[in-house]
């Protein structure tokens, strides 16, 4: 199977483009697929640890965390989260943080590159 890389790069209110980009990356694993998460920018806010569920408002944890026990890999970017104060210690324990350079190198390995979102 192949390679993809999600590049997430959500605007700052009402875009549906996590939701999208998570249930694409499990379409994705349930195929076989080797599949990447990088969010950029607001999407960093997936990765904020003590996020709870409510009654009508989108909630990924929990697919996350079933999609990281099934081998996809979740990356915020480090720059983007620390300047909305998500810092190391308040990292969701299904995401690493890197910097651009992870990113780049995940595009240059994978079969296919999907990014998502931005203005």
């Amino acid at each position: 199977m192949g390679k993809l890389t999600i590049g997430v790069f959500s605007s700052l209110v009402g875009g549906t483009t996590l939701d999208f980009s998570i249930r694409l990356a499990k379409a994705a694993k349930d195929k076989g697929h080797d599949v990447y998460v990088w969010t950029s920018g607001n999407g960093t806010m997936l990765s904020k640890t003590g996020q709870r569920a409510f009654k009508d408002y989108s909630y990924l944890a929990k697919i996350c965390e079933e999609l990281a026990a099934k081998g996809v890999e979740f990356v915020a970017c480090e720059a983007c989260a620390e300047a909305r104060g998500y810092h190391k210690e308040d990292t969701f324990s299904v995401f690493k943080r890197h910097s651009m350079d992870w990113y780049l190198a995940k595009c240059c390995q994978s079969d296919k590159i999907l990014h998502i979102g931005g203005e």
